[in-house]
């Protein structure tokens, strides 16, 4: 037979058990909605800073060839 202690006992666990359920999933989703999307961004940008320094640079080699 379960006593007193032992309904607090499981009842703490049991809500002990909700917020680590939420807090894992509320970390997925800021995963998911928030470090992701800004991993994507930087990388995007890190290329397109790339692919303008080479236009730049083919840019200032024709002109070199001009002259």
């Amino acid at each position: 037979m379960v006593t007193q202690e032992g309904y607090l006992f499981l009842g703490g666990m049991t809500l002990l058990f909700f917020f680590w359920a939420y807090g894992i999933i509320r970390f997925l989703m800021d995963v998911k909605n928030i470090y992701i999307p800004k991993g994507r961004q930087y990388v995007r940008g890190r290329r397109r800073l790339k692919e303008e320094k080479e236009k730049e640079k083919e840019r200032e080699e024709k002109e070199r060839q001009l002259y």
